[in-house]
């Protein structure tokens, strides 16, 4: 190949690029300002100036749009915990994946014009508030929980259908992702690092608030006079 032909391909993947950046873009703004249902392909297309056959060489669906930047995070985090070292617990493990995985998208994030953490913010909303997508999010993150526990069970040389451990494990860690996601979401904070913060108390908790007595016990009012 010659130097000629490199630089064409060069310019062409990153016209590609800039193509791809631009739909994503618009259809995240278009979704998180009048609603994922109210807008058209057509409407996005038509905002970056081409064809819906264009759209479609991206993207199979609106769908796959509204969720791109989720998959970047999820995929992240599953390469993060698959390269964490053998000695850490599963628990640890999985912590520090996903401490990992925030840090190099917060740092993505942060040098990409395309999706802010602002507009990432907003798409979360979207996706928590929008049936249809509440119906395929639950679902992905089926599958997610999944396959982390099929990881996990492999890390540790278990068989994941004759040991629930590594199920329940991440059940409770995926739980404790979800609660401080959507707290984040509500906050006023869009700094990633403001949900590190929320993600880092709330699984501080996940072992006491397994194991421990919550109640508090009730006053003796019925003792008389001594």
């Amino acid at each position: 190949m010659t130097p000629g032909q490199n630089t064409t391909i060069g310019l062409r993947a990153r016209k590609k690029r800039r193509t791809r950046d631009a739909l994503l873009r618009v259809a995240l703004e278009l979704f998180t300002t009048q609603g994922y249902e109210q807008t058209t392909i057509d409407e996005i297309t038509d905002a970056v100036e081409v064809s819906q056959r264009t759209f479609f060489r991206y993207f199979a669906s609106k769908e796959e749009a509204a969720f791109a930047v989720v998959d970047m995070v999820e995929s992240k985090f599953v390469d993060s915990l698959r390269a964490r070292p053998a000695g850490e617990t599963p628990f640890e493990a999985m912590r520090n994946a996903v401490e990992s995985a925030w840090d190099s998208v917060s740092e993505a994030l942060a040098h990409d014009a395309v999706v802010p953490v602002e507009l990432y913010m907003r798409t979360y909303l979207l996706i928590e508030s929008t049936p249809a997508l509440i119906a395929v999010h639950l679902r992905r993150s089926a599958e997610l929980e999944e396959g982390i526990a099929q990881l996990i069970a492999d890390r540790e040389g278990l068989d994941v259908n004759a040991d629930p451990r590594p199920r329940v494990a991440v059940a409770s860690f995926t739980g404790v992702m979800r609660v401080t996601g959507k707290i984040w979401g509500r906050g006023q904070d869009a700094r990633v690092e403001a949900l590190q913060e929320i993600t880092r108390v709330y699984l501080d908790q996940l072992g006491p608030a397994l194991a421990g007595n919550w109640r508090t016990p009730a006053p003796d009012t019925e003792r008389g006079p001594a």
